[in-house]
């Protein structure tokens, strides 16, 4: 006899730490089809979330670490993890494309891996190349993930994003509010491999604006390093000073440090100049 409640009711009564019964088995008993609690999100532990924080911060230190280097570190901390739950925790956090491949490896189907358009390229102008990239943010209580698109040459953050999830819909959201918000856009795009930036979706969003595409080289996280170091800046003059429990705080507190990021941290490289005032020079803004 299936279990009384609408499908969404019974979803909830899903528990997929329950040694006894296998989660198929509680979805038969429920009347559950099987296959509608795929996109349903695992629950991550409270030592995975730990852990994943100390990989964070080591990350920011050392964005060249792979598996090796991460279990080797957190030794000193004392967790004593194989190769295996490594792996699984870097795909959690999105940081599997910082770890160099074999030249064999194959892209997921109907992926497309675009060649990298950048390399001895002088980019001095604004809208010649944007950028994006996804980052890991830990919080007390699970996780969440931040997308940004940047003006490469100017450093300008021109819209970004905060979801739960590390899935391709919040990236090419991000994307289409970076174009609706400047009414611009750039010659090239350049991101890494990551499924999110070689899945049909975004592919066919930056193709149907005419804007070339580049991907980094497997584990080439310096081909993308203006919008690393932001993670960095983000992460240890913001998130790290503040606490936030809920997607609503980080986002509050993410807000709060892009707009200062933008118009009032300056740079040297442009001479002291914030990164709005180089990519929105004051004549354009008052014309």
């Amino acid at each position: 006899m299936r279990a009384a409640g609408n499908r969404s009711e019974r979803k909830a009564m899903i528990d997929p730490s329950d040694r006894k019964l296998s989660i198929r088995r509680q979805a038969k008993l429920l009347g559950i089809n099987r296959n509608r609690l795929a996109a349903r999100p695992t629950k991550t532990s409270e030592e995975d979330l730990r852990i994943m924080a100390i990989m964070d911060n080591l990350h920011m230190e050392c964005p060249f670490y792979g598996q090796r280097n991460f279990r080797e570190n957190l030794k000193d901390h004392g967790y004593f993890l194989g190769r295996k739950r490594i792996r699984r925790l870097m795909r959690i956090m999105g940081l599997e494309a910082l770890v160099p491949k074999p030249s064999t490896s194959v892209p997921a189907k109907g992926h497309r891996i675009f060649p990298y358009l950048l390399r001895n390229r002088d980019i001095s102008t604004v809208d010649e190349v944007w950028c994006a990239d996804i980052t890991y943010i830990p919080m007390e209580k699970g996780h969440a993930y931040l997308v940004a698109v940047m003006d490469w040459h100017s450093r300008a953050v021109l819209a970004w994003e905060i979801s739960n999830t590390m899935d391709s819909a919040f990236c090419v959201r991000t994307l289409r509010a970076a174009l609706r918000s400047t009414g611009r856009k750039p010659k090239i795009f350049n991101t890494d491999q990551g499924s999110q930036f070689t899945g049909a979706d975004w592919i066919s969003e930056l193709q149907g604006h005419g804007i070339q595409i580049s991907m980094d080289g497997r584990g080439r996280w310096m081909d993308n390093v203006f919008i690393e170091r932001l993670w960095r800046s983000l992460k240890y003059e913001k998130l790290r000073l503040w606490s936030y429990r809920t997607i609503p705080e980080l986002r509050a507190l993410t807000a709060d440090w892009m707009e200062f990021y933008n118009h009032r941290r300056k740079h040297q490289t442009h001479g002291y100049g914030t990164p709005w005032s180089v990519y929105e020079p004051p004549a354009c803004q008052a014309a």
